[in-house]
């Protein structure tokens, strides 16, 4: 099922063309962009991760081909395909390693299948590293020559990218930035991943709803409580909803996950002295076209101008990410651009 975007027709397009694969556990987004980053088509099937990866790399082969159908192309068109998944990973070798979200995929040759698949060259590469390049290619961080993005949904992604290059690690786990350490105390809260303190135990989705209904347990006052007695599941879109109106419960954990946020950044910046951290995901509270977001990122910047040195402090741009759910297709396509095509990013 296509959805209504502002895509370009192939004779206003700029050649060559690549495709791009966000896989996630629950949907797999799949587009095709020319040259400069603009689309030509997008579309979505359901990852159904229970059938297995051999069944959904078909079915990821068969999306890409339709994908290329729809923008009024022939395979032979594109240049190459970029995918991003997410998941522990062993990316040299184009396979998933022992995806938590993806249950049975465990050494699954995921890169190669795909390209079995679809007849065409596929790049390999962590998720979030595909959506900070997207912004770092055409998004926010197009004026960038080094880059932080954070993700903030169910969990906290990054991706870092220095001089066109998303930083990977020696072993496939480079800028895991939701588990750097905020809090060492036995009490910290706990993270996903089963360690305490965590990034990710503050600034996720997870860890804001988890927060609150600590606070709520032990009796804290708040209107969330009215709405959880009609049977409605805490959120942070509710959280956002009632902060709105006023209840100092929603905004406390709200503004308390960007001020952790921010020290996370700040931790970064001292590390990779980047041109700017950019902030997507779900949970942004609306971004520069809300109150609630733009008081978010203010309290980001706040705890930055508070820890960060004067001069990284006044150099880095702390922002909103710009490409919100296309980065991750937007930014696989740019790295198989990248490999394929040798068109890295120009910042001279």
């Amino acid at each position: 099922m296509t959805e209504a975007r502002p895509f370009i027709s192939p004779d206003n397009a700029e050649r060559p063309f690549f495709v791009g694969l966000d896989l996630g556990a629950t949907n797999i987004k799949v587009g095709v962009v020319d040259n400069a980053g603009q689309p030509l088509s997008w579309l979505s099937v359901p990852t159904e991760v229970e059938r297995g990866g051999e069944d959904a790399a078909k079915r990821m082969g068969k999306a890409v081909l339709q994908a290329i159908g729809e923008a009024g192309l022939a395979p032979s068109d594109v240049r190459a395909v970029g995918l991003g998944s997410p998941g522990t990973m062993d990316i040299p070798a184009g396979k998933l390693v022992r995806p938590v979200n993806l249950t049975g995929w465990d050494d699954f040759p995921i890169r190669d299948r795909v390209a079995h698949h679809c007849g065409l060259p596929v790049a390999f590469a962590n998720d979030a590293g595909a959506a900070a390049y997207g912004e770092y290619w055409v998004g926010s961080g197009r004026e960038f020559r080094s880059m932080v993005l954070f993700t903030l949904g169910t969990g906290v992604g990054c991706g870092i990218i220095v001089r066109g290059q998303s930083i990977d690690g020696e072993h496939s786990h480079g800028a895991e930035c939701g588990h750097i350490v905020l809090n060492d105390s036995d009490e910290a809260p706990l993270c996903g991943c089963g360690q305490r303190g965590h990034l990710e135990s503050y600034s996720s989705a997870t860890g804001v709803v988890r927060r609150t209904q600590e606070a709520l347990a032990s009796g804290t006052r708040s209107s969330l409580n009215e709405r959880l007695r009609q049977g409605e599941e805490l959120t942070p879109l509710m959280m956002a909803e009632e902060a709105e109106k006023g209840d100092e419960l929603s905004l406390e954990i709200i503004l308390e996950a960007a001020r952790y946020l921010g020290i996370g950044s700040v931790n970064l910046m001292h590390t990779i002295d980047p041109d700017g951290v950019l902030i997507g995901g779900a949970m942004t509270f609306g971004g520069h076209q809300s109150p609630l977001g733009r008081q978010f990122l203010e309290a980001v910047r706040a705890e930055v101008r508070r820890r960060a040195f004067d001069l990284l402090a006044e150099n880095t741009v702390i922002d909103f990410a710009s490409l919100g759910g296309d980065a991750g297709y937007i930014g696989a396509a740019g790295i198989a651009r990248a490999q394929f095509a040798g068109f890295p990013p120009s910042r001279e």
